[in-house]
């Protein structure tokens, strides 16, 4: 391990070198927190793959404190997360920048910008309303857009040993339909959904950059489009921008192309047919394995037009360990046979739990398999 030595007055660091193995490795190195206050953490060496951002230590909760608004979904809650990491990775390279939960943007500035604007609350991002509007009215010309604010922060390491804040992400999850109190729904325009969107990113900008220390942060946003609350597949960024230090507006909006399809398709549009052709292939091969099988759901993120990674559920009756562990031998055989160049990760579960998991990377022959309890 790598030890750090701190001289006082100097404020010198004395790195020695330790034999501890590679898998064990970490770097310990000072964070200037936003009070200015130095405070030890730890820099793992290991970066699994190269557009994984590597987390510091300790672990540092976000400021508002995983606070997650009116999120639809469980698939929402974790695409929002995951999708501003890949915008983030346009903008911070995870070469040299560390991944942080976001600690500038608190539980109560959250809840009063997800809030209505009013005169109670002025900094609330969702539309005024007044008491004589009616439900119909509210949802047709005042409905509510924002619904989380997703937050990361992007570390660098200095030549003098100490981590400094180096860019922040902003992600926006918007709703695209409104719901009544009574449960009514109300579906919201995409070219509403993006008006009121980029306005919502720009004046955030404006926000974060009043604060001490922040004006010459780098700031992705990044606009999630999440789907009705029973919808089984998560919804996506669509748009994103990037205020480089020092400016107050961004430098213009960008498309992001990716879509969440779910398998088998209920659409024939030629896009997915290739895809939706193998996996209803897949899921005869496993019928005829298992007369009575449940259901098998697949997920697909699609980036630009083409099949990024593919995810499957497969639901089992539970009937003994070496029954198990021959279907879990035959659902991966299938995988390597039918989706050879895609990324793959497959669950196989039961009234039990999980279990097992298949995870195999476009082009390699080899995937890997973990039975649980094995």
């Amino acid at each position: 391990m790598k030890k750090m030595l701190i001289i006082p007055g100097l404020v010198a660091v004395v790195l020695i070198s330790g034999c501890l193995p590679s898998i064990d490795k970490k770097e310990e190195v000072l964070q200037d927190n936003e009070q200015r206050v130095e405070e030890m953490v730890v820099i793992p060496s290991i970066q699994i793959k190269e557009e994984y951002y590597r987390s510091i230590i300790p672990f540092k909760e976000s400021a508002s404190r995983g606070y997650m608004g009116s999120t639809n979904t469980k698939y929402d809650v974790r695409e929002a997360e995951e999708g501003l990491l890949r915008l983030s990775l346009q903008k911070f390279d995870p070469k040299n920048h560390f991944f942080q939960e976001g600690q500038f943007i608190d539980e109560t500035t959250v809840k009063s910008w997800l809030g209505r604007k009013s005169e109670t609350n002025t900094l609330g991002l969702n539309p005024e309303t007044t008491d004589e509007m009616t439900e119909a009215e509210i949802a047709s010309q005042a409905p509510s857009y924002l619904a989380r604010i997703v937050e990361q922060n992007y570390l660098v390491l200095t030549d003098e040993k100490k981590l400094r804040l180096a860019g922040i992400s902003i992600g926006l999850s918007l709703n695209s339909v409104h719901y009544t109190r009574s449960g009514e729904e109300t579906k919201i325009t995409k070219e509403a959904l993006e008006a009121e969107g980029m306005e919502m990113g720009e004046e955030i900008i404006r926000r974060i950059r009043s604060q001490e220390g922040l004006k010459d942060i780098p700031i992705v946003i990044g606009l999630f489009k999440q789907e009705s609350r029973n919808s089984i597949v998560p919804g996506s960024y669509f748009a994103t921008t990037t205020a480089e230090k020092g400016k107050d507006t961004p430098s213009g909006w960008k498309i992001v192309d990716e879509e969440h399809v779910l398998f088998p398709a209920s659409t024939n549009d030629e896009k997915y047919r290739d895809l939706d052709t193998s996996f209803k292939k897949f899921k005869q091969e496993i019928d005829n394995y298992f007369p009575s099988f449940v259901n098998v759901i697949g997920r697909g993120l699609y980036k630009d037009g083409s099949i990024k990674s593919l995810s499957i559920e497969i639901p089992i009756q539970f009937f003994g360990t070496s029954e198990t562990i021959g279907f879990t031998q035959y659902i991966t055989s299938l995988i390597k046979d039918i989706f050879p160049n895609i990324d793959i990760e497959a669950s196989v579960t039961s009234v039990n739990g999980a279990e097992a998991l298949i995870v195999k990377e476009a082009g390699n022959d080899e995937p890997y398999v973990h039975i649980y309890g094995y």
